[in-house]
């Protein structure tokens, strides 16, 4: 999550440290997850510079831990991404996400609870794999492959699709007075997000302001570029989807959908 915010800056992520705190230092979990931390920053092509350890007794319950962490990025000064340069016209492109990714936890451990099955149960959406597992597919980092995209030239902005899902989160690249009009039909809806819609009887627009659904970064690309920041993107491992357009608005910013109109 931090180094997918950097990127959209149009910053590199040159490294990463991390806080992991618990009432008493396990480091077989504490191996395991400095592990996970190394194999992030080595997609994200950013070092493990260091960290801190602590224990609090009474803090945390056995068992239990907290991490936290923070990266750093940097950009040349006249080429940071801003929005400011998006105009009517641009073209919408969508990176598939592998997952929920990190957003919208709350809701989804209330849907497992009312649909009666367990975390070690066979997920529903996802065979061979056990709900746990599947719900916690790590998020995807984007890093090298937004790189890769901004050396083409045609970046306008991108957009990491975190808390707020597409109705919140692309607004905030948007000048006053565009809107991005977005295809919904364009990109596939991964199973684990109809699963979670069907289970807990949410509407398409909560579904939006709350989750990825199947989107967890978003380029916008001057029309006469998009060819070449495709094919950056698909050959650097990204499934890219054209999903919409920027058009003008009457006043304000926004994000609207079809075929259908839910927000």
């Amino acid at each position: 999550m931090c180094v997918n915010d950097l990127v959209v800056q149009g910053a590199e992520p040159l490294f990463f440290l991390d806080y992991f705190a618990s009432g008493k230092l396990d480091t077989g979990i504490a191996a395991t997850v400095v592990t996970g931390i190394a194999a992030g920053c080595r997609q994200a092509g950013c070092a493990l510079i260091g960290g801190e350890t602590a224990e609090m007794p009474g803090m945390y319950a056995d068992g239990d831990y907290d991490l936290a962490g923070f990266s750093v990025g940097a950009a040349e000064r006249e080429s940071v991404l801003t929005g400011e340069s998006v105009a009517e016209g641009d073209l919408i492109f969508g990176l598939a996400s592998s997952g929920v990714h990190s957003n919208g936890y709350s809701l989804v451990r209330r849907i497992v609870a009312q649909s009666g099955l367990g975390y070690a149960d066979d997920a529903p959406f996802a065979a061979g794999s056990d709900l746990g597992t599947a719900l916690l597919t790590p998020t995807r980092i984007y890093v090298k492959s937004c790189l890769a995209a901004l050396k083409t030239g045609g970046i306008r902005a991108f957009a990491h699709i975190t808390g707020g899902g597409l109705t919140e989160n692309l607004p905030r690249v948007l000048p006053d007075g565009l809107t991005a009009a977005l295809d919904t039909a364009s990109w596939p809806m991964p199973p684990v997000f109809d699963w979670l819609a069907r289970e807990g009887g949410i509407s398409a627009g909560e579904m939006r302001r709350t989750f990825n659904c199947g989107i967890g970064m978003v380029v916008i690309v001057e029309s006469q570029s998009a060819p070449a920041v495709r094919s950056a993107l698909e050959e650097a491992g990204e499934a890219v989807y054209a999903i919409g357009r920027i058009m003008p608005r009457d006043g304000g910013v926004a994000v609207t959908y079809s075929p259908d109109s839910a927000a």
